[in-house]
C-alpha cells in the first residue's frame, strides 16, 4: 500500500464508487427500455440529437443514452452490458483509461461511450492495434450501431480513397493508430480541401492503450519521398552559374549574404533553361536552384564556412570554429554546396511529413483508452496525455492461480523443465499456452516437444492477425498446446472448450461460402438477397450447434484447472507479463500461470544475473532444479523497473524534440488550411509586403531622420527586388524636404498597392485570388520540406553538444526556432516576389511539389544516436495513394518574347508589356 493510500484510503476504490453512482442511474432506465419496440428504441437516437441541439450536454443524457445502447446490444448482439461494463463505459466517456482484465468485454464496453459521443455528429474514432481487429470490431459492433441508426466505417490498409473518405464521414470510425496518423499527415499534404480525409479530431477511444500510446510511441510516423529530380537540378544550376560574371550577370551583398541576378543574368537564365519568364511562379523551382547555386559559388567559402570530410560537407561554426557534424544548411543551400564541390548530393530521400503518436493523439478534443494493464504506467499517461487510470472491478472474482516464478541457473535447464511441465499438463488434457518473447524461442520449445513425441501443437507469431486470432481463440480446447509470442492474437479471448463463432466461420469456409457472405452472415444489415439470407441462417445454425457441442468439453477443461500458461522469459515490461497472465482466468474461469526464467536470460544477464549465477554455483543447484529466493524475485522486478524507466526516458526524449517541431507544424498546417479552404489571402499578401518594405526602408532611415542623408540608390535596389515592376523613387526638392521615415514607408506602401491593383486588373480579381493560393501553397510546401530535412539533420547530430556541457534539447529548441524564423522569412520573400511577377499566362493549377519521386510512403525510424539509447522498431512501408494530374490546356495562344505585343503598341512583347515579366 502506498503512503497516499495509507492516509486517504484506496483512491481507486473511491473513484469507482463515484462512477458507480452514475451507473445506478443507467440501470434505473433498464425496464423502461425493455418495454420499447425496436423502432421506438431506434427513434431515441434522433431524440437525443435534438436534445443536444437544444442545449443539453452529453452528461445530461448519459444515463438514458447508455440504457438505450445497452438494450440495443441485447437485441442486435445478444449481449447485455454488466454493471462493471457500464462503469468502464463511464470512465471512457470521462476521457480516462479504464483498466479491465482480459475477458471482461472491453470491445462491448466501448460501445456505450462511442454511441453517446457519436450523437454530437462530430465523429468518434476507435483505435485498434491491427487491421484485423479494426475490421472485426467494426463488423461485430457495427450491428449495434446500425440497429440504433448510426453509421460506421473502417479505415484499414489497402482500401480505396472513396472508401476511406466514407469511413471518416461515418458517425463512428474504426481503424489503426498508424492509419489515422498517416491520414492526418497526408491531409496536410493535399492540394485541394476535397482531397482531405479526416474531419476535426473530436473523440478517440484507444484499445490496448498501453501498446499504442506507450510501446509504439518511440517510433515517429514519417512520410518520405524521393528527390531525384531536385538532385539533377542542383547540378544543372551549378553548371549554369559557373558561366556567369559578377556585376554583369549578378550582384553580391556580402553583408546580408544575398545574391541577385541582373537583367542580363535573367535573360541568360531564360535562354539556358528555355523559359519565357524567369520570375513567373511556374519557374519557381528553377529560380530557387539558381539562386542557391549562386550563393554556394559566391558566398560560401571552403575551409571557412565548411570543410569536406569523408566525402561530406561539414559546417564550421562561425563563432567557435567547431565542426558541426550532422548539421545541414537549410533551404537547399547544403545540396547546392555539394553540387559545387562535386560530392554526393544528398537529396535522394526526403522527409515530407512527420509526427509522433504522442502529439497526434494529443490533438483530439477528448482521448480515452482501455487495456488490461495500464496502472504501472499511470504516471506516464498523466504526464504526457493528461489521463489517469481507473481499475474497473471484474464482473466475477478472479480465481486464477498465479504461481511464483521458477528460476533456473541455466537456459538449457529452464527449457527442459518447461517441456516437462507442458507434457505433464497435456497428458491430463489441460490446455497449455506457452508465451515466448521471440519466434526463435518458440522454435526451441517446438523442437523439444517434437523430440518428446508430441506432434500436435500450434506455433504463432504476430504476423498474420486473422489466422492467429482464430488459433488463439481455440487455445482453450481440451489437450490444446499453443506456443505464441506474447503479442500474438492480442485482443482475442481464449474461451475454455473452444470459440463457437470462430468454429462456425471456419465450417462455412469449408462449405464454400465466400468471405463476403460470411462477414454478412455475422452482421445485422437487412437484405432480400436469398443467398445472403441463407448464409445468415447457416451461420446461426452452426453457431448454436457448436455452442451445444462445446458445453461438455468446457466442463472437462474447467475440472482440469482451466488454461495453463507458462511464460518462458520475463519481458522487459511488467505490463507484457501481466497481459500474458491475463489470457487465463477470464470471467471467473479457473487457470494457472507461471513464469520460468533462467539466470542466463537477457534481462537477468544485463541486470545482475552474473552475481547471482556465482551464488547459485556455490550452492551447487542442479540446472533443471528451480530456485526459490526472494532476492532473485526482487532483482527481476528491479531489472524490469530499470528498463521501463529507460524506455520512458526515450519516449520522453522523442516527445521533447517533436514538441519543438509540433509548434512549427501547427503554424505551417494552419497556413495550408487557409489556402485549402479558400480564404481570401489579399490581406496576408499586403501584410507580408509591408513587413518586407519595412525591412528595406528601416536600415536606410535608421541612422538619420533627414532625407538628404539617406542612400536612395540602395533603397530603390532593395524595393525593386520585391517587385520587378517597381519604378525607382524620385522626388522634387520640396517633396524631398517633407520626407520622414514614417511618410516614406506610407509612400512606398501606396506605390506597391498601386502595382498590385494594376496586376489584379491585368490578371482578373478571381484568378489573382487563386494565383495567390497556388503560390503560397507551393512556397510553403517547398520551404517546409527543406526545413524538416534540416531539422532531422540537426537532431541526428545534436547529442554531441552534451560533450561541450550544453543541453542538447535546449540547443535543438533554440537553433530550431532560429531556422524556423529564417524559413518564415523565406516564405514571405518568395510569396511576395512571385505574386508581383505573375502574368496573364501564369497558370492557377496547384502543383504537387512534395509528392514527387518514387511515390511511396515509408515509416522510418531515426537511426541517429538517441540520448536514451535503445533500438526502435523496423521501418514499415506505406504505399502512396496515386493522384492523377490533369494536363494543362492554355486558354490563350502562347506569346513569344519577340512576338508583337498584344496591347497593340506595335512593339515586341519583350520591349513592351513583357519587359519586366
Amino acid at each position: 500500500m502506498s503512503f497516499m493510500e495509507k492516509i486517504f484510503g484506496d483512491l481507486n476504490a473511491k473513484e469507482v464508487k463515484k462512477v458507480a453512482k452514475i451507473a445506478d442511474k443507467v440501470e434505473v432506465y433498464d425496464e423502461q427500455m425493455q418495454g420499447l419496440t425496436d423502432e421506438q428504441l431506434r427513434d431515441k437516437t434522433a431524440e437525443f440529437k435534438e436534445r443536444l441541439k437544444n442545449g443539453e450536454t452529453l452528461d445530461d443524457i448519459l444515463p438514458e443514452a447508455f440504457a438505450v445502447c445497452r438494450e440495443g446490444s441485447v437485441r442486435s448482439l445478444g449481449m447485455k452490458h454488466f454493471r462493471v461494463q457500464i462503469i468502464g463505459g463511464i470512465v471512457l466517456h470521462q476521457g480516462r483509461i479504464a483498466e479491465m482484465k482480459t475477458g471482461e468485454g472491453k470491445t462491448l464496453v466501448a460501445t456505450l461511450p462511442v454511441y453517446l459521443n457519436a450523437l454530437e455528429g462530430k465523429g468518434v474514432h476507435v483505435v485498434t492495434v491491427n487491421d484485423y481487429l479494426a475490421k472485426r470490431d467494426m463488423e461485430w459492433m457495427g450491428k449495434l450501431y446500425n440497429f440504433l441508426g448510426l453509421t460506421v466505417g473502417c479505415v484499414i490498409h489497402g482500401i480505396s480513397e472513396e472508401e476511406r473518405k466514407a469511413a471518416y464521414e461515418a458517425d463512428i470510425t474504426y481503424g489503426t493508430n498508424n492509419e489515422y496518423g498517416f491520414d492526418y499527415l497526408r491531409d496536410n499534404m493535399v492540394l485541394y480541401k476535397e482531397d482531405m480525409m479526416q474531419r476535426d479530431l473530436n473523440f478517440a477511444i484507444v484499445d490496448e492503450v498501453d501498446s499504442i500510446l506507450i510501446d509504439e510511441a518511440r517510433t515517429p510516423l514519417i512520410i518520405s519521398g524521393q528527390g531525384g529530380k531536385s538532385t539533377d537540378m542542383y547540378k544543372t544550376a551549378d553548371r549554369f552559374v559557373k558561366g556567369l560574371t559578377v556585376e554583369t550577370d549578378f550582384t553580391i551583398e556580402e553583408k546580408d549574404k544575398q545574391v541577385s541576378l541582373t537583367e542580363e543574368g535573367v535573360e541568360k537564365c531564360e535562354q539556358y533553361f528555355n523559359v519565357e519568364n524567369f520570375s513567373d511562379p511556374e519557374n519557381m523551382e528553377i529560380n530557387h536552384h539558381v539562386l542557391q547555386a549562386l550563393k554556394a559559388r559566391n558566398l560560401m567559402k571552403r575551409d571557412v564556412d565548411y570543410i569536406i570530410k569523408d566525402g561530406e560537407i561539414v559546417i564550421v561554426d562561425e563563432f567557435t570554429g567547431r565542426l558541426m557534424f550532422g548539421r545541414r544548411y537549410s533551404d537547399g543551400l547544403h545540396q547546392a554546396i555539394e553540387a559545387k564541390e562535386g560530392v554526393l548530393v544528398r537529396s535522394e530521400s526526403k522527409t515530407l511529413a512527420t509526427i509522433t503518436l504522442q502529439n497526434y493523439f494529443r490533438m483530439y478534443q477528448k482521448l480515452a483508452g482501455m487495456t488490461g494493464t495500464a496502472k504501472t504506467e499511470e504516471d506516464e499517461f498523466r504526464d504526457i496525455y493528461n489521463m489517469d487510470v481507473v481499475v474497473v472491478p471484474t464482473n466475477m472474482p478472479i480465481i486464477r492461480e498465479d504461481l511464483q516464478d521458477a528460476v533456473y541457473s541455466t537456459e538449457r535447464g529452464k527449457y527442459k523443465s518447461i517441456v516437462d511441465k507442458v507434457v505433464e499438463a497435456h497428458e491430463t488434457g489441460q490446455p497449455v499456452l506457452v508465451g515466448t518473447i521471440s519466434i526463435e524461442k518458440s522454435e526451441i520449445i517446438a523442437n523439444s516437444l517434437k523430440k518428446r513425441g508430441i506432434k500436435t501443437f500450434n506455433v504463432l507469431n504476430a504476423k498474420h492477425h486473422e489466422q492467429e486470432a482464430e488459433i488463439i481463440a481455440e487455445a482453450g480446447r481440451l489437450g490444446a498446446i499453443t506456443i505464441a509470442t506474447n503479442m500474438a492474437g492480442r485482443g482475442t479471448d481464449i474461451i475454455l472448450g473452444g470459440n463457437p463463432e470462430f468454429e462456425a466461420r471456419r465450417e462455412m469456409r469449408k462449405m464454400g461460402y465466400s468471405p463476403e457472405a460470411i462477414a454478412f452472415a455475422t452482421g445485422f444489415v437487412q437484405t432480400d438477397d436469398p443467398e445472403l439470407v441463407k448464409a445468415r441462417e447457416e451461420f446461426h445454425r452452426l453457431h448454436e450447434q457448436f455452442k451445444e457441442e462445446r458445453k461438455e468439453e468446457q466442463e472437462k477443461v474447467i475440472q482440469l484447472g482451466g488454461l495453463c500458461i507458462i511464460g518462458t522469459e520475463r519481458h522487459e515490461s511488467r505490463r507484457i507479463d501481466n497481459q500474458l497472465r491475463g489470457r487465463s482466468g477470464r470471467q471467473g474461469d479457473p487457470g494457472r500461470t507461471q513464469f520460468c526464467i533462467s539466470l542466463e536470460d537477457e534481462l537477468m544477464r544485463l541486470f545482475g544475473g552474473e552475481k547471482m549465477q556465482n551464488v547459485v554455483k556455490r550452492l551447487g543447484v542442479e540446472e533443471d532444479e528451480p530456485i526459490e529466493a526472494g532476492m532473485i524475485t526482487r532483482s527481476i522486478e528491479g531489472a524490469q523497473k530499470k528498463v521501463e524507466g529507460r524506455n520512458f526516458s526515450i519516449r520522453k526524449y522523442v516527445l521533447q524534440y517533436d514538441n519543438v517541431m509540433n509548434k512549427q507544424r501547427e503554424i505551417i498546417y494552419g497556413e495550408r488550411k487557409k489556402v485549402l479552404f479558400g480564404e481570401d489571402l489579399r490581406e496576408d499578401i499586403t501584410s507580408m509586403t509591408h513587413e518586407l518594405i519595412d525591412e528595406v526602408v528601416e536600415p536606410i532611415t535608421i541612422a538619420s531622420r533627414f532625407a538628404e542623408e539617406w542612400d536612395l540608390d540602395t533603397l530603390n535596389e532593395g524595393l525593386k527586388k520585391l517587385s520587378p515592376n517597381f519604378e525607382s523613387l524620385s522626388f522634387t526638392e520640396d517633396e524631398f524636404l517633407d520626407l520622414n521615415p514614417d511618410n516614406l514607408k506610407e509612400l512606398v506602401y501606396e506605390k506597391f498597392e498601386e502595382l498590385y491593383q494594376a496586376k489584379e486588373a491585368e490578371i482578373g480579381i478571381d484568378k489573382m485570388r487563386e494565383v495567390e493560393r497556388m503560390i503560397l501553397i507551393r512556397v510553403v510546401d517547398n520551404k517546409w520540406m527543406d526545413h524538416i530535412d534540416a531539422m532531422d539533420q540537426l537532431k541526428s547530430g545534436i547529442g554531441l553538444r552534451a560533450l561541450g556541457q550544453q543541453d542538447p534539447a535546449a540547443a535543438y529548441a533554440q537553433e530550431g526556432f532560429d531556422m524556423f524564423e529564417l524559413m518564415i522569412q523565406g516564405i514571405k520573400e518568395e510569396t511576395v516576389k512571385f505574386c508581383y511577377s505573375v502574368t496573364v499566362q501564369t497558370r492557377t493549377e496547384r502543383v504537387d511539389v512534395i509528392g514527387t519521386g518514387e511515390g511511396h510512403k515509408d515509416e522510418y525510424v531515426d537511426e541517429g544516436p538517441m540520448m536514451g539509447g535503445g533500438e526502435l522498431p523496423e521501418e514499415e512501408q506505406i504505399p502512396q495513394r496515386e493522384k492523377k494530374q490533369e494536363p494543362y490546356r492554355r486558354e490563350h495562344p502562347k506569346i513569344g518574347r519577340n512576338d508583337p505585343c498584344p496591347c497593340g503598341s506595335g512593339k515586341k512583347y519583350k520591349n513592351c508589356c513583357g519587359k519586366n515579366a
